[in-house]
């Protein structure tokens, strides 16, 4: 189990993380690696990451044809969550990055349960390792029991939902980028970011669109 250190550092530490996550993209989401993300009783500590941008040169993002109902949050401002179904059946976060006005996110693809082990392991009873039960971003939003509620929420407060910073800085070598999974554009940008050799991280899939006959 991690425990933040209680030295009167955590609204500091809170504020530097809410900087980075109104500056550039990339940063963002490599800094979000190793932060811990809390609902109820369950935290789990951010292993995997996504980023994606607005309109311009990313037509992986949800954003990238401007602005809808579905994906307002994404345009600002930074440290929101943008939650949205997929598939019929799953629910996947992201948190919001950059400056009001122009829409970026990183989404949240995997994590190591850190708290409440018990509860995660009772949400998702099917699951036979404790590496897997975050392992990928449907089954993170299913291990914190995130669902649309948490859509436009504030992270950074004291809220349901709560993003903090990590207990202990990552180190840059333990860091990996690479592309992005199962995305039908822009499908080779180094966007993923992930800590090298943790179990939690998720397989790499590269999209292969379905050929019409």
């Amino acid at each position: 189990m991690e425990l933040a250190p209680d030295d009167g550092s955590a609204d500091a530490d809170r504020e530097a993380l809410a900087s980075l996550l109104t500056g550039p993209l990339l940063p963002a989401a490599r800094g979000l690696l190793g932060c811990r993300l809390s609902a109820g009783e369950v935290t789990v500590r951010i292993t995997e990451v996504e980023a994606y941008a607005g309109t311009a040169g990313d037509p992986a993002s949800h954003a990238h044809r401007g602005r809808t109902a579905r994906n307002a949050v994404m345009f600002g401002p930074a440290g929101h969550g943008y939650v949205y179904f997929t598939y019929g059946m799953h629910w996947c976060m992201n948190v919001v990055t950059g400056i009001e006005g122009e829409a970026a996110a990183v989404l949240l693809r995997a994590g190591a349960v850190v708290e409440g082990l018990d509860t995660a392991r009772a949400r998702r009873p099917a699951v036979r390792r404790d590496v897997d039960l975050a392992r990928g971003p449907a089954r993170l939003c299913a291990t914190l029991g995130i669902d649309r509620a948490v859509y436009g929420a504030y992270l950074l407060g004291d809220g349901p939902v709560r993003l903090r910073p990590p207990v202990r800085q990552v180190p840059d070598e333990t860091v990996v980028a690479g592309p992005r999974v199962g995305v039908t554009g822009a499908h080779d940008l180094p966007w993923r970011f992930w800590l090298d050799g943790d179990p939690t991280v998720s397989a790499y899939r590269r999209h292969v669109p379905r050929v019409r006959r």
